[in-house]
């Protein structure tokens, strides 16, 4: 796709990172401040793994995958 500015070594590691963020967080492994900050930051690098864009790689122009 177009749009697509992740490469797949990138982008598996933002959904694992983002799968173990929310695991922590709303597993009740890291309670407290950090245990909320977890679940709801955990959903950023899962999601732009699944879609495979991250809008701070376009404002900054940056690419990891081969175009």
């Amino acid at each position: 796709m177009k749009f697509v500015n992740e490469s797949v070594a990138d982008r598996a590691i933002r959904v694992a990172a983002g799968l173990l963020l929310l695991v922590l967080g709303w597993g009740g492994i890291v309670t407290g401040t950090a245990g909320t900050v977890f679940k709801f930051l955990g959903f950023v690098p899962l999601l732009t793994g699944l879609i495979g864009w991250c809008p701070l790689y376009s404002l900054f122009k940056i690419r990891t995958n081969k175009a």
